[in-house]
């Protein structure tokens, strides 16, 4: 049957996905926009499935803030080149907005939300698996700032809260933490496995020094000062002012850190490497 472009239009804009998809739906649907929609749907999440093993270790890192709450979210793609598109960029403002609206405190919230449908229509929209991956919300009680940092490529970010400063200060620490990625933020707090991996690294090295056991103990306790001075947040050099380190500055401002956060796209994830050839083979199936 011969469908109009308006018709065409009113599903493409009620679902985002490309033209011809949207034709060839209201073909086998007579017309009918509501059994399209459905189709649609169906299609979207086979093809999100399908989809769904293929590594998405792209994408950008967006912010929202709402009463009490700030949020950094990781939403990954296949490439670089997806972020730039419009669908893309639409979607990450819906996730923006929905996490202000609700306060998503855990990435799995969004599983049977109104976002996870639109997501698996975007993957049918610019053919590339598109991922909620990782998600921080932090709580902002009353006497609390929240400073939020992203970086100017949107790829790297942190959330900082404090008390008794302000949000410049907050949004300051923000920066930091995501510049120096601390691993704790006192030398107390440092991951006690993490501490005795260094060690056992340092203990190796002493050893094929050939010094005497007191030098190698010394060796291995200055360069564990060393490591827990580097990792630790308090400890660090102010990115603004390498000679005053984070806690005189909280002190000079009369503040404390609540809790912070950092996130970087692709962190974590292992992404294999593939000919031209092989890339061109797995597009042809």
């Amino acid at each position: 049957m011969e469908v109009k472009a308006s018709q065409v239009k009113e599903l493409r804009d009620m679902t985002g996905v490309a033209m011809m998809e949207c034709k060839k739906a209201l073909v086998e649907c007579d017309g009918d926009i509501e059994k399209a929609l459905d189709l649609l749907r169906s299609n979207s999440a086979l093809k999100a499935e399908k989809k769904a093993s293929r590594v998405a270790a792209d994408g950008i890192l967006r912010t929202s803030q709402g009463d009490g709450f700030a949020t950094l979210i990781e939403i990954n793609s296949e490439t670089d080149f997806a972020i730039k598109d419009s669908n893309f960029i639409a979607f990450t403002d819906e996730v923006h907005n929905y996490i202000s609206a609700k306060k998503v405190d855990d990435i799995s919230e969004f599983e049977n939300s109104e976002i996870e449908e639109k997501r698996k229509a975007l993957i049918q929209t610019i053919g590339e698996n598109i991922q909620l991956r990782r998600l921080e919300t932090v709580s902002v009680d009353s006497g609390m700032s929240a400073g939020v940092y992203l970086h100017s490529d949107s790829k790297l970010g942190a959330l900082v809260v404090v008390s008794g400063g302000d949000e410049s200060l907050a949004k300051d620490i923000a920066m930091h933490v995501a510049a120096f990625n601390p691993l704790c933020l006192s030398q107390d707090d440092i991951d006690p496995q993490v501490l005795e991996r260094e060690k056992a690294i340092y203990l190796v090295q002493a050893e094929e020094s050939g010094k005497p056991q007191e030098i190698m103990e010394k060796m291995i306790e200055g360069k564990l000062n060393r490591f827990l001075s580097e990792v630790s947040l308090m400890s660090q050099g102010f990115v603004k002012d390498p000679d005053t380190s984070i806690q005189k500055l909280l002190e000079a401002n009369n503040a404390k850190i609540e809790s912070f956060s950092r996130l970087k796209v692709g962190e974590g994830i292992e992404v294999s490497t593939k000919s031209f050839a092989d890339e061109v083979a797995e597009q042809l199936k």
